[in-house]
């Protein structure tokens, strides 16, 4: 079953990391792609540019159109997100809890509907 990974933050949440700690985190992070790409179980892990490089789009007769946007009224936004197929929702709650950073920060796990069993 696939599972969406959501972590969330702001440039402030970033901003609090040492500098010099920076790359041992990113390095942290790195490591958990690697050892859950090599199981099959780590379909893709992506990071999300800040806030303000976001656009809203609509479509208005027939043509996008691009605004600025969105105006978030939550102090964190997703920042990444890890697409993951594992055999059980437990599963996917170990991967989660397994995040670098799941001491201090919570990961959502959502399950991907198609894909999910039917108690979802």
């Amino acid at each position: 079953m696939k599972y969406l990974l959501m972590i969330y933050g702001n440039q402030e949440k970033w901003a609090s990391i040492p500098a010099e700690q920076f790359p041992q985190e990113i390095a942290k992070q790195d490591a958990y792609n690697k050892k859950y790409t090599a199981t099959g179980e780590l379909l893709g892990a992506f990071g999300l540019a800040d806030a303000v490089a976001a656009r809203l789009v609509t479509r208005r007769d027939g043509e996008p159109a691009v605004s600025d946007g969105p105006y978030l009224e939550t102090k964190e936004y997703m920042a990444s997100f890890y697409l993951i197929d594992v055999e059980s929702e437990e599963r996917a709650y170990e991967l989660a809890a397994d995040m670098p950073w799941a001491d201090q920060n919570p990961t959502e796990v959502w399950p991907i509907l198609h894909e999910a069993a039917n108690d979802v």
